[in-house]
């Protein structure tokens, strides 16, 4: 499977983490195509070359997709918190682990008007990256005219947004500087707000619980430190790896590792 990320749109890095690029081949009985996804604590929009347009909600576990025919992807993905922005207000722990179609989300005649423009004409890769950047541009309610510009668009958008969701994309900010570390009590008494309202506006706005999302980043630390890490005679020391990347000890990295990429470390980091 061919993948490429690009940097986001000018003005956009706050909200959008990369846009991207896939491209699938065909199964066949003998040599089936799948593709196995972790979560990333990201959200994102497809659109594909099928027709198919759809929002990926929040993972909570990995997924193998298969590709029963050839199929071609550009897509968005959204920083935590922050695709209601681009959306429109809906709680987002609904969608955890689902997809939903976007014309049920952006209306059927502006999800078909994009997923035109994409597709129904030969573009080069660029062409359909600028489309895609314009469209999410426009779902802020500003044409870009220059980086200055977006910048201020962005500004904007996240300043307006809901007490909610402000609460939650402080929340998201504080557990990513932490790798995960900082206790969801603790993080509650920081921002001045009881441990449930946190929960439940974390939910709402970025679509997991804080404490699930803190698991996320914990271990999405841990497998890019695995992957760093060059093996001794012995293998990795995983049980130095867990210490360091703030586990408790090896069996709960062990456990994480099992939950996030149906396979131990040693045959998850084996298998790259």
């Amino acid at each position: 499977m061919k993948y490429q990320e690009f940097p986001p749109p000018p003005g956009l890095a706050g909200l959008v983490d990369c846009l991207w690029l896939a491209e699938a081949p065909a199964a066949t009985a003998l040599a089936p195509v799948t593709h196995r996804v972790l979560p990333d604590n990201c959200t994102d929009i497809l659109w594909q070359d099928s027709g198919a347009a759809f929002f990926v909600g929040m993972m909570s576990t990995w997924c193998d997709v298969p590709a029963a025919r050839p199929v071609r992807t550009v897509a968005v993905r959204f920083r935590p918190g922050a695709a209601s922005l681009f959306l429109g207000p809906l709680p987002l722990a609904g969608l955890a682990d689902q997809r939903a179609d976007l014309d049920q989300l952006w209306g059927r005649a502006a999800a078909a008007r994009l997923g035109d423009a994409l597709w129904s004409v030969a573009r080069n890769d660029a062409e359909r990256l600028t489309l895609l950047a314009e469209a999410l541009y426009a779902r802020l309610a500003v044409a870009p005219p220059g980086a200055r510009a977006a910048n201020a668009l962005a500004a904007r958008a996240a300043a307006a947004a809901p007490a909610g969701q402000a609460l939650a994309l402080r929340a998201v900010a504080a557990l990513e500087a932490s790798g995960g570390a900082v206790r969801i009590d603790a993080l509650a008494a920081a921002l001045g707000v009881s441990r449930q309202y946190l929960a439940a506006q974390f939910r709402d706005h970025v679509g997991l619980s804080p404490k699930l999302f803190a698991r996320i980043c914990r271990f999405r630390g841990a497998r890019a430190a695995a992957l760093a890490a060059s093996p001794g005679q012995q293998g990795r020391d995983w049980a130095a790896l867990a210490l360091d990347s703030g586990y408790f000890d090896q069996s709960h990295l062990i456990r994480d590792f099992h939950d996030f990429t149906g396979a131990s470390p040693d045959v998850h980091v084996g298998q790259r």
